[in-house]
């Protein structure tokens, strides 16, 4: 059985265990207060009643954790909800990337120190310092129940000589000097931003601007946590952390690309398929990082691993250059090794560029269902503005009866005149009492009213559900905007070849071919979705025949 799971049952009594109350008590039993003096926080959760188990329950519960079980973790996670433990980003790691990751560590040697930046239950914790018995510890934990069963577990594994639990923020942690180097590891809490105090995005910001980076207050927080152990470390540290993996490819992951390239000395990334369980409760695709501080990496190594059993010793990857990591605004993609082509197969991108629809800034002001607002038709284009849309049209959008209209203006209004210019002008001041004109997407246009939707693409395509993309022929001339993927030939096809393209892709498309988000949602992003596999247009032309 997983050491980290319930022992093949051995202690499945842990059931009586129904409260977070009863588990502050619990923890308390086995020894919490032993590993340092509790918080006011901590004292508070404890009730007066007396414990959940009687002492041989007790005695057996002891055994689990030494032999290397999570116990309280796992009553934590059946006590609080999935959803519940999100605004504090807590999620737990299974047994063998825990082992897979400080396997890595103890192969770039002993650690003075261990510190581990949100410590939960402290899963991390206590594997580092058995793999390093020589190292002190430091956790960071700002939950104090969370901070109640890492204690316990610490006593039980009688290690409270060695372990100092902080209950606060990482990024507020103060790290004296050690005479060795430093290990850092574990799972830095997911948080989106907009659980992030306005303060600590300030932070972010500065302490990035301080060293000659550019950060965006909407990163979530395992960005900041990697800013944070960049401030602590010391050239001679060493860590390895898992994550999700957006920060590989989205704008606000760039300081994390920056700190690896330059201060936190990126040593590889291996990127797991949510197949593998990355996270214990939350389909996501994961990515663990290794650095070594200080180092400055001609190349760093990427790859893809569908199972955890394939990670091994974090030793494997593809070697990517320097140069191509710091040209290359989108990291995932280099993580995948072009598989070798069928005969007659190219990728889609030979046949199509893919464009995302345009960003409105607004959508109550700019998608509209006719009818609703007094504009000349010219203005008004029927447009896709929702996935089900085209889930619902099957291979073909046969008619605008349904879709709503996006308002895009010229940016010339003197093209406008009579009656059409008076319509606009009203509305462009309705738009502008609404404040629209000073919104970030429509104060970085050209002319801020105008949307500047794309022309119709032969095919449209969802590219974020948790079901496969679906290709859609756009009979109806229907432009999109930011939620659906246009296809653009790059050189004419004709409509049979176009779908049959669609139809190949209806079928042949996976949610393995794109990165999954936490929630289960699956992104294609367009140059992702360009280097899908497709029959050439001679195959093509001739299944149509």
């Amino acid at each position: 059985a997983d050491p980290m799971s319930d022992a093949g049952g051995s202690i499945a009594h842990m059931g009586t265990v129904a409260s977070l109350a009863d588990l502050a008590r619990l923890c308390v039993d086995l020894g919490a207060e032993d590993a340092g003096n509790l918080s006011q926080d901590e004292v508070s959760l404890i009730p007066k009643r007396p414990s959940p188990l009687g002492s041989d329950a007790l005695r057996r519960l002891r055994q689990t954790i030494v032999r290397g079980g999570d116990p309280l973790g796992d009553a934590y996670c059946r006590i609080v909800t999935p959803a519940d433990r999100r605004p504090l980003g807590q999620t737990y790691t299974p047994s063998p990337i825990i082992a897979a990751m400080t396997s890595w560590a103890s192969a770039q040697g002993s650690p003075d120190r261990i510190v581990d930046p949100g410590a939960g239950s402290g899963r991390y914790l206590l594997a580092a310092a058995k793999k390093f018995p020589k190292a002190s510890v430091t956790a960071a934990e700002v939950d104090p129940i969370a901070a109640l069963m890492l204690r316990a577990n610490v006593a039980v594994n009688k290690l409270q000589n060695r372990v100092t639990v902080r209950l606060g923020d990482y990024r507020a942690l103060d790290l004296p000097e050690a005479d060795g180097p430093t290990l850092f590891i574990g799972n830095p809490p997911y948080v989106r931003h907009h659980q992030i105090e306005t303060g600590w995005k300030q932070w972010l910001l500065d302490t990035a601007k301080a060293r000659g980076f550019k950060a965006s207050a909407l990163a979530g927080l395992h960005v900041h946590f990697f800013l944070a152990t960049a401030e602590l470390a010391k050239p001679g540290d060493f860590g390895a952390f898992i994550t999700g993996s957006e920060w590989l490819d989205v704008n606000y992951g760039s300081l994390v690309r920056q700190l690896l390239l330059d201060g936190l000395g990126g040593e590889s990334i291996h990127v797991l398929d949510p197949t593998a369980a990355p996270f214990a409760d939350a389909q996501t695709t994961g990515a663990i990082t290794c650095f070594k501080v200080g180092a400055v990496p001609t190349s760093m190594k990427l790859r893809r691993v569908d199972k955890v059993s394939d990670l091994g010793n974090l030793s494997k990857g593809r070697k990517v250059s320097r140069q191509r990591l710091a040209e290359s605004s989108r990291w995932s993609v280099l993580t995948r090794i072009t598989p070798k082509l069928p005969q007659g197969y190219v990728e889609l991108g030979e046949l199509c560029r893919v464009h995302r629809g345009a960003v409105t800034g607004a959508n109550a002001i700019w998608v509209q269902r006719r009818g609703v607002v007094e504009l000349p038709d010219s203005v008004l284009f029927p447009s896709v503005t929702k996935a089900h849309e085209l889930f619902s049209a099957g291979a073909y959008l046969v008619t605008p009866d349904g879709l709503r209209v996006v308002i895009d203006l010229p940016t010339d209004l003197d093209v406008l005149s009579g009656d059409d210019r008076k319509k606009v002008d009203r509305f462009i001041s309705l738009a502008k009492g609404k404040k629209v004109n000073e919104g970030y997407v429509a104060a970085a246009r050209r002319a801020w009213w105008s949307v500047g939707l794309r022309e119709p693409a032969p095919l449209l395509a969802t590219y974020m559900a948790r079901r496969p993309p679906t290709f859609v022929r756009n009979d109806v001339g229907a432009r999109h905007i930011n939620i659906a993927h246009g296809l653009y030939p790059r050189e004419e096809l004709d409509l049979t070849v176009l779908d049959r393209l669609g139809e190949y892709l209806r079928g042949a498309v996976t949610l393995n071919e794109g990165r999954t988000y936490a929630g289960g949602l699956t992104k294609f992003e367009p140059k992702e979705m360009e280097r899908i596999a497709v029959p050439n247009v001679e195959l093509l032309t001739a299944g149509a025949s």
